[in-house]
């Protein structure tokens, strides 16, 4: 019953600072693209960031608590599989509008935030925490390069020009 009741590998204050950090690091990327008003809003970047870091703790939880020699228990073939289909779901942010693809920036901001989940449940914060704060400036240093081709900002300059007419 002692299976059950918490964590063999990891401390409680472990779980609590990786996934905390799996859920706080990518909330700030994922709320940078909500107050951009892009195809993602925040949420999704804070389950799949969670919910990655949560499978690679379970796997090293199974890794080191199971004891027969014959299970071959490897925590890599969780982060293929993370990553993998995390790219289904960033395709999806994805679509051609006349010569440019939309929703790019979204879809590998998503990615990412599959990613720093992962390194927060191995417990490397530090790199999670580097990589939320590359893709942060980066998104936000980049608006005013890419608010040509910004679906939303032409509604809103178009609404200006409406309102001013």
């Amino acid at each position: 019953m002692e299976e059950f009741t918490g964590p063999d590998t990891f401390t409680w204050m472990q779980v609590v600072v990786r996934l905390g950090a799996a859920a706080a690091l990518p909330f700030l990327i994922g709320l940078e693209r909500f107050l951009r008003k892009k195809p993602i809003d925040f949420r999704p970047f804070v389950i799949i960031a969670v919910g990655a870091a949560g499978l690679i703790m379970a796997s090293i939880e199974l890794l080191h608590s199971t004891a027969d020699p014959q299970s071959r228990i490897d925590p890599t073939r969780v982060i293929e599989g993370v990553i993998t289909g995390i790219g289904f779901l960033g395709a999806g942010a994805m679509f051609r509008q006349g010569n440019f693809v939309q929703g790019a920036g979204s879809a590998a901001s998503i990615w990412t935030a599959g990613a720093i989940g992962l390194a927060c449940g191995m417990g490397e914060v530090w790199l999670g925490a580097i990589m939320a704060g590359i893709v942060l400036l980066l998104l936000i240093a980049s608006g005013p390069f890419t608010a040509r081709w910004d679906s939303t900002a032409a509604v809103d300059e178009g609404d200006t020009a409406k309102q001013d007419d």
